[in-house]
């Protein structure tokens, strides 16, 4: 969607109560946009955490929204709780995105007995199947298909090309990017002698609220009950989830994390990006899986762990460290084996007789 110039500007007072936060510095002074910390003008805002604090003076940005108690010295700043967060609801306010005209586009197919409440688009080439329903205000982007009987939330919003297919539900103020798939068969096969008979998937995918799902992600329909993505859940593009799989509330899935069946998630998980989750398994609330780990056994709430097979993450970066030492202490390794060799050679007895040691004299 087209991003839009700001229609108006606002003093820093009033944009810090519109943010939550608290105006240090002019009042009065004028804000009427908002960019990151390097490029931003007089004109505009921006947001300052960490090490940039003290970097103040290297930007251009008529003020700052800065951690609550920061104490800025010289510079007009809004304090905030969450600082990123405000600088993100600052960009919205600033930069509002323009939402596509109510209607049904003339060139979309749309099954037999379909609920759909106010203000809903629906956009060209999309494709919707019979008993379908759609809260108000959802956006349908052109070229998305929902199979039979799939529900979408008020306010959710679909972007092209994603097919949610036959029974999913989908929750309100959802987003799905382009080219995602919910709701396919699950990687489900019964051994049958020398060949693999396919296991029928009645199962659905069930979207709570204020998820976000990423470009190209596949979630798989469950075997019976549900694949459950709970509320609050954020997925990076490229994820795969797969048949009855639950994410708890408020969890974080970075791109290319794979996911096996039947695994359970907890709230606030943070699963970092590549990293594999073998089936069946268990992730505590408040975990962290480190990038490109591999989860071979359940992970207790609030553990750190990284690694393939995972470890603790603090053993993993003491096994980091010693990665590279490894030739040069295969090599000394092998040097200690030689010398060994030659001190046991050394002390070998010769021609059947006792061992003695050096210097030893034989009795009169």
């Amino acid at each position: 969607m087209a991003i839009t110039h700001p229609p108006r500007a606002w003093t820093l007072a009033r944009l810090a109560g519109m943010l939550g936060g608290e105006c240090r510095g002019d009042a009065g002074r004028r804000i009427s946009g908002a960019a990151p910390f390097e490029t931003a003008d007089p004109d505009q805002i921006s947001f300052a955490v960490g090490p940039f604090l003290k970097r103040l003076d290297a930007s251009r940005a008529g003020a700052f929204i800065v951690p609550r108690g920061a104490g800025v010295q010289g510079r007009d700043s809004i304090e905030a709780d969450w600082p990123q967060a405000a600088f993100a609801n600052a960009l919205r306010l600033f930069y509002p995105r323009r939402r596509p005209e109510a209607g049904i586009a003339p060139t979309a197919v749309i099954g037999s007995g379909l609920e759909c409440g106010e203000a809903v688009s629906i956009g060209a080439g999309t494709v919707i199947g019979d008993g379908v329903t759609l809260g108000p205000g959802v956006i349908l982007h052109p070229c998305v298909v929902l199979g039979d009987g799939v529900s979408v939330g008020a306010g959710s919003e679909i972007f092209s090309h994603v097919t949610i297919l036959a029974g999913c539900r989908i929750g309100e103020r959802v987003r799905i990017q382009s080219g995602t798939v919910i709701g396919s068969d699950g990687f489900g096969y019964a051994r049958e002698g020398d060949r693999y008979i396919k296991i029928p998937h009645r199962g659905i995918v069930q979207v709570d609220d204020d998820v976000e799902i990423g470009a190209c992600n596949t979630i798989d329909r469950a075997t019976y009950g549900r694949t459950w993505l709970q509320r609050g859940v954020k997925t990076d593009n490229l994820v795969h989830i797969a048949h009855n799989v639950t994410v708890g509330e408020n969890t974080v899935i970075v791109a290319q994390v794979g996911i096996s069946g039947s695994v359970t998630i907890g709230r606030q998980v943070i699963l970092a990006g590549q990293a594999g989750v073998a089936g069946h398994l268990s992730i505590g609330d408040g975990a962290t899986v480190g990038p490109r780990a591999g989860v071979v056994r359940s992970v207790a709430p609030g553990d750190v762990v990284s690694g393939t097979p995972q470890m603790p993450h603090r053993q993993w970066l003491r096994v980091q460290r010693v990665t590279p030492q490894l030739p040069d202490l295969a090599r000394r390794l092998r040097e200690l084996e030689k010398r060994l060799e030659d001190l046991e050679g050394t002390a070998r007895p010769r021609n059947g007789g006792e061992m003695r040691s050096r210097g030893s004299q034989e009795a009169p």
